[in-house]
């Protein structure tokens, strides 16, 4: 869903979890594009109950919203995205490469899905660009991609589907031992803040443009 942004706003992205209710909240300058975590299958329980109900739930985690909360007229300014994670097990065949979310699906938690499909084109670019260039590819040269990049989706993927999901697949909302206490990393740990931004923002196995091109241009 989306919400309009006040000057007086908080000035950062952040997320609130308390037991069993989390609250994602991205700050787009203008507006707040806000996630509310629900447990799957719930969606048409929810859309049975009154719009105030669910009003009254954005405003009782996050307060300063209360005065905005009319934009939400009716159901059809929330919108259902239904997460998932999935991999291919090979992302080539001859004369294709998949990367980005043609290979991997990621969680929509932390928008991990972008910054992976362009890590994925940098190594794709660095591996398979001279080869292209030279009319030298193989077969094996697309393989390589995958090789390099697999792993780094594995970790990130299994990290971020922790966010979604608790023991034996439960929902993370369904679960109240998940998230004893509400945690904000504005307030509670501020010299944390930097360790998610960096996991969400590069990830594991970061990749630089290492082609002939690039090289000249650093030189």
């Amino acid at each position: 869903m989306r919400l309009s942004r006040r000057p007086s706003d908080p000035g950062q992205t952040f997320g609130h979890a308390e037991a069993g209710i989390v609250l994602v909240m991205i700050d787009r300058e203008e507006y707040w594009k806000c996630g509310f975590v629900i447990p799957k299958g719930a969606a048409e329980e929810i859309r049975s109950r009154r719009i105030e109900q669910f009003r009254e739930r954005i405003a009782t985690l996050e307060p300063f919203f209360r005065d905005r909360l009319g934009e939400l007229r009716d159901r059809n300014d929330v919108s259902l995205l239904t997460g998932k994670v999935d991999r291919l097990k090979q992302w080539s065949h001859p004369g294709l490469l998949c990367i980005g979310d043609a290979a991997h699906a990621m969680s929509p938690v932390g928008g991990v899905g972008i910054n992976l499909a362009i890590h994925d084109a940098v190594a794709a670019a660095s591996i398979l660009a001279a080869k292209l260039t030279a009319g030298s590819l193989r077969d094996s040269d697309l393989l390589a991609v995958q090789q390099r990049r697999e792993f780094p989706t594995r970790a990130k993927g299994s990290k971020w589907g922790c966010k979604t999901k608790g023991s034996g697949g439960s929902s993370l909302v369904q679960s109240r031992s998940q998230f004893p206490f509400r945690y904000d990393y504005r307030n509670d740990w501020p010299f944390l803040r930097r360790i998610p931004a960096r996991v969400v923002g590069l990830g594991f196995g970061p990749e630089h443009i290492r082609t002939p091109e690039a090289s000249r241009h650093r030189g």
